[in-house]
């Protein structure tokens, strides 16, 4: 039924995506929080100090409760963008505000996932797309944040981008191997470039594993492109947000959410952007 109607399987993948993203707004929430814990544990393990058993903490447990009245979130009460517009934004309880992003990630994640399907149709290739798509999400947010990119969605996206094309062929697995080796040296060795010239660190391992991540799954072929969007993007977004007196100069930015972008453009359109420049140049 999804494969012969496409406006049906945009919907439900429309749906789909507004589940996937209530869900991700606990990871971007979450996943820092436990590899802060998981670091400390190690120092007090690597300085001998005693390591006391906190209770338990992850994607699933506890559940998801209010900040301000710690009440649990009643299940009504968690429904993708219906619920946050029944509560006008504020906890049951306690009447303390809920943030903008719940939603705005519930509603881009849709979006995207919606996209996706209406690009590729049904089939293997856009179920790994999706979920290409909601790792992309993921690390976003929690860049943005924290500016990390943990090795525990970038290492497993690098696998995942293999073992795609391994099985569906959408990129001959030669590409993709050289691609996911070439995604990471090439920004390794801009990184070692920019220290020896500067002394300073311009961007972050996590940057080299996403890049890395994406040649796996896209092939060799798109990385110049991906390089020089997320470079464009990140200049542009950098420089107005210096005229707009948001950010100081030399103030670190994450880089990952330009790369994140570009990368998905590039899942999408790549082929046609690469084909239309080209046939420009060449005319």
């Amino acid at each position: 039924m999804l494969a012969e109607n496409a406006g049906l399987l945009v919907v439900m993948a429309l749906l789909l995506g507004l589940l996937v993203g209530s869900f991700l707004n606990v990871v971007i929430h979450r996943l820092p929080v436990m590899m802060e814990r998981g670091w400390q544990r190690e120092c007090d393990r690597y300085l001998g100090r005693d390591v006391q058993d906190a209770e338990r903490y992850n994607l699933l447990v506890p559940a998801s409760h209010c900040p301000g009245c710690k009440q649990d979130v009643k299940a009504w009460q968690n429904i993708p963008l219906l619920s946050y517009a029944l509560l006008r934004g504020r906890c049951a309880h306690c009447g303390i505000g809920i943030s903008w992003r719940y939603p705005a990630v519930e509603l881009l994640t849709g979006l995207l996932f919606a996209v996706v399907a209406w690009r590729f149709g049904w089939g293997l290739p856009m179920s790994g797309y999706l979920l290409l798509t909601a790792v992309l999400v993921a690390l976003t947010f929690i860049d943005a944040d924290t500016q990390l990119l943990p090795d525990d969605l970038t290492l497993p996206l690098v696998w995942a981008g293999l073992l795609f094309n391994l099985y569906t062929g959408a990129v001959p697995l030669e590409d993709a191997v050289i691609g996911a080796v070439a995604g990471y040296l090439s920004l390794w060795l801009v990184y070692w470039l920019f220290k020896l010239c500067t002394g300073k660190e311009g961007m972050g391992y996590g940057d080299f594993k996403l890049l890395a991540a994406f040649g796996a799954w896209l092939g060799w072929s798109m990385l110049p492109l991906i390089i020089l969007l997320s470079s464009l993007v990140g200049a542009v977004v950098g420089i107005a947000l210096m005229l707009l007196s948001r950010i100081g100069r030399g103030q670190a930015l994450p880089f990952g959410p330009y790369l994140a972008a570009a990368g998905w453009i590039a899942l999408l359109w790549g082929k046609q952007i690469v084909s239309w420049y080209l046939g420009s140049y060449v005319h």
